[in-house]
């Protein structure tokens, strides 16, 4: 399994949150269960192999770092989603953005390029073009602007 497939698994795990009452680590290891996950691989490729020690690690991490910030994180989708409500946003894209950005500010080993392009192409898989242009700009915006105030 890649990074970029232990992203998207982060990313349905924080979609999926939106929807339950379960903490992070409940709905990691719901998910997780071999007979659950490996029901998924039928539904979508990214299910195929599971993840390492090291990529659930990277999971749990991103998993649980964006319920912890989700107010933060909601807060600057919201700032940089000019002309945008929060709640017309897609419950998957808006699962993206709060990784993406969770990643530019939380994740070191993560350069801002890399989790913005990822963002980008994991929105490209889920969502139409309309919606991964809104999110290339949303990200682009938010890292420029880190750049003009380094923090």
């Amino acid at each position: 399994m890649t990074r970029s497939n232990a992203r998207e698994l982060a990313a349905h795990l924080i979609y999926e949150l939106d929807y339950t009452d379960l903490t992070p680590a409940q709905a990691i290891e719901s998910r997780m269960e071999r007979g659950y996950y490996d029901a998924l691989a039928a539904e979508n490729e990214v299910y195929a192999d599971r993840p390492s020690k090291k990529q659930m690690n990277y999971i749990t991490a991103c998993v649980t770092g964006v319920a912890e910030h989700a107010e933060e994180l909601d807060a600057l989708i919201a700032k940089y989603s000019i002309g945008w409500n929060l709640h017309r946003i897609s419950r998957f894209t808006k699962a993206a953005l709060r990784l993406a950005i969770f990643e530019i500010l939380y994740v070191e080993d993560v350069p801002t390029g890399v989790a913005i392009n990822e963002c980008v192409e994991l929105t490209r898989k889920y969502e139409d073009a309309e919606v991964v242009s809104f999110v290339n700009g949303i990200l682009g915006s938010f890292a420029r602007s880190l750049k003009e105030n380094p923090q």
